[in-house]
């Protein structure tokens, strides 16, 4: 007796089970990319919201699956975010993610300030905070270190300036960077 192999197919968007772009890739890199796509779509939605309202979207972050799917969305604004700022933007950002049934099951939506180590996601962010500590963690080693701190320095043409003790200023990529924070003295 011979018995046929059972297959599972997940449709995304333009590129479904008929064009063959997902064979041989496994479950969870699908699933990956189903939540790639998501949350670059909540994504659009917060921008818009967060510009209509004088605001910075910092971030956009979707964990979880199921029941337990968590969208969170960090907000900023150059004299701080206020709990009202965060009320405004998860209601509205809410209402639409319901109405288009954006995020597949239950999720909690958390709205909230970036915080006083905010990250550094963007090449405006290096020169906004120009003057500020920061901790840089690098892609590559630069002289056996991956990790630097120091103060922003500036950003230009691709590349962020970082102070790394008085006098001494160090240029690294933008593009080498993997994640990028101010530090706060505490």
């Amino acid at each position: 007796m011979r018995w046929a192999k059972a297959h599972f197919f997940v449709g995304i968007g333009n590129s479904g089970p008929m064009s063959g772009s997902h064979v041989g890739q496994s479950c969870r890199e699908v699933m990956r990319e189903v939540v790639a796509i998501v949350a670059a779509k909540i994504e659009e939605v917060a921008q818009q919201v967060a510009q209509s309202e004088g605001l910075e979207l910092v971030e956009v972050e979707v964990k979880g699956g199921g029941n337990a799917r968590l969208v969170r969305i960090a907000i900023d604004k150059p004299e701080g975010v206020t709990h009202a700022d965060c009320g405004v933007v998860s209601e509205k950002v809410g209402a639409i993610l319901d109405a288009e049934d954006l995020v597949p099951g239950h999720y909690t939506l958390e709205v909230s300030s970036p915080g006083v180590e905010r990250k550094l996601n963007k090449p405006k962010d290096y020169q906004r905070f120009q003057g500020q500590k920061a901790k840089l963690t690098l892609r590559d080693p630069v002289e056996g270190r991956r990790t630097w701190e120091g103060v922003l320095a500036g950003y230009t043409d691709g590349i962020i300036g970082l102070e790394t003790e008085p006098g001494k200023t160090r240029q690294f990529p933008f593009d080498q960077v993997l994640k990028a924070n101010l530090k706060f003295e505490w």
